[in-house]
């Protein structure tokens, strides 16, 4: 077959894309996946960072979505124990808000709707003698607690791609697809590089999963379109410095109904998200505005004795969520479900991908080639379920036993790196590592915690191309150093590039 000749044609590396891409590889298909930017750079690395069913959906009555994802947050949690792991949150019951046999009735739904296997239960609490009370105000006398999980969002869809090249696919990154036209039973699709240079494919399927972007390259390829749209609803988050000592998370109920979660944040941080706004710019130029930095100070106030404003901001981020339109009034109330469609029955098929969320992306991927499979004459069965993501092969996914034996296998890697790698690569990190000894043996340290063996393995196995895609992507670095630093990085990441592509 010729090179550029592929069953399947991936257009988005997001979450959707690359858990596609590596579903489709993984049933034997051939496949290329193109992203005009990077690996999750918009809305896959601007999320709340979990892997939850959705405690505030069943207020919608979206009992199957939730349903669904809290049957994937146990598939995920196996799959990843080194970047996905279990996060107990507590929500303060605020005698205005939600009446507290409400929210019991929710949490036992919550608990049973789904086999249940990897965290406990939901329970009440009282504040006064419990951790979380301490950094509350003292109005706060009661609580619920229950359990979800926690993922780093971007490296979910790093790893999803590197497993995917790993069964055969080709991940090409800062490529655009400006045409595609079907003829008979192929697709022949103009892809342009970032340098400018265009290359022809041509693929026998073609999935467009470009998320915000999905009408509008339906609107390049397809004649007819589509009756789905997606909604382009703003999420934005806030980081400032801890606001409290302990591995819990909140979830607080606000006035205006809406909830925000206050989350423990690469240490010495807490994350506090999200807004839901409508958005009708350009989803690359999404920023959080003033408004929303004051909506979530001032929630986050509302709970915590600790004040925060504008200034006690340290960093933010935002993301474009493409929901499923479903003519919800309220853009807080807009279904996190998702719709597949296959657009017309003639020729080679097109599959494109409305709305979904990072905890449902694996199921949604099965059914993608489910759907994608009989017609390129795939009978493979499905696989994914059970599958473990790369370096999430830990023994029994114990991660605390991991970094046991790390201690014993790397005596010389200081703690705190080392439990940063082994978060961050799990089982790889002996890949990263290499035949290092010494931390001498590691390089140049870039910036403070970057030597060259880790910025190497991120451009040779992870795609990255810049100092954002390392620091703040495939590592969250850019909030722990100077930022004086970057710089210097960008130019190694430059000098890299340069020297392996001659």
């Amino acid at each position: 077959m010729d090179r550029d000749i592929y069953d399947l044609l991936v257009i988005g590396g997001g979450i959707n894309g690359t858990g596609i891409a590596r579903d489709a590889s993984g049933r034997g298909l051939s496949v290329m996946l193109c992203e005009k930017d990077d690996l999750a750079q918009h809305t896959s690395s601007a999320s709340t960072k979990l892997v939850h069913g959705g405690l505030r959906y069943l207020e919608y009555y979206e009992f199957a979505l939730v349903r669904k994802a809290l049957q994937e947050r146990e598939v995920l949690l196996r799959a990843a124990p080194h970047i996905i792991s279990p996060l107990r949150f507590v929500m303060p019951h605020d005698p205005a808000g939600r009446p507290a046999w409400l929210i019991r009735a929710g949490l036992f739904l919550y608990d049973h709707l789904a086999k249940r296997e990897l965290l406990p239960g939901a329970e009440g609490i009282k504040l006064s003698g419990h951790p979380t009370g301490l950094p509350l105000k003292a109005g706060f006398k009661r609580g619920f607690a229950y359990s979800d999980g926690w993922v780093q969002d971007a490296r979910l869809v790093v790893l999803n791609a590197q497993d995917a090249t790993e069964r055969g696919a080709t991940v090409l990154t800062r490529t655009t697809c400006i045409a595609a036209r079907r003829e008979g039973n192929h697709w022949h699709c103009t892809l342009r590089r970032e340098d400018g240079r265009v290359q022809e494919v041509v693929a026998r399927g073609l999935v467009n999963a470009a998320g915000p972007w999905v009408n509008q390259f339906l609107g390049l390829v397809a004649s007819n379109g589509s009756s789905k749209k997606v909604r382009l609803v703003k999420g934005s988050h806030i980081v400032v410095k801890k606001l409290f000592d302990h591995p819990y998370a909140y979830i607080f109920q606000n006035p205006d109904k809406r909830i925000i979660f206050a989350i423990p944040y690469e240490d010495n941080f807490t994350l506090i998200g999200t807004t839901d706004i409508e958005y009708h710019d350009d989803p690359a130029t999404v920023a959080i505005d003033g408004s929303e930095i004051d909506y979530l100070c001032a929630m986050s106030n509302r709970y915590f004795e600790q004040q925060i404003g504008p200034a006690d901001v340290i960093a933010t981020f935002s993301g474009v969520r493409p929901l499923l339109e479903d003519d919800s009034a309220d853009a807080a109330g807009v279904t996190r479900d998702y719709s597949l469609e296959m657009h017309d029955s003639e020729g080679a098929p097109l599959l494109s991908v409305f709305g979904g969320k990072i905890t449902t992306y694996r199921k949604l991927a099965e059914q993608a080639l489910d759907m994608l499979a009989p017609t390129l004459g795939n009978t493979a069965p499905a696989w994914t379920d059970g599958a473990t993501l790369p370096g999430g092969d830990l023994p029994n996914a114990d991660f605390a036993a991991f970094l046991l034996t790390l201690e014993r296998r790397y005596p010389w890697l200081p703690a705190g790196l080392r439990k940063r790698y082994a978060s961050t690569y799990g089982s790889r990190i002996n890949v990263l590592l290499g035949e290092a000894t010494t931390i001498r043996d590691l390089g140049l340290e870039i910036a403070p915690g970057l030597f060259e063996a880790e910025a190497r393995y991120l451009v040779d196995v992870e795609w990255a191309r810049s100092a954002d895609d390392i620091l703040w992507r495939r590592t969250k670095l850019r909030l722990h150093i100077p930022a004086a630093t970057i710089p210097a990085v960008e130019q190694w990441v430059a000098a890299y590039l340069a020297v392996t592509a001659n």
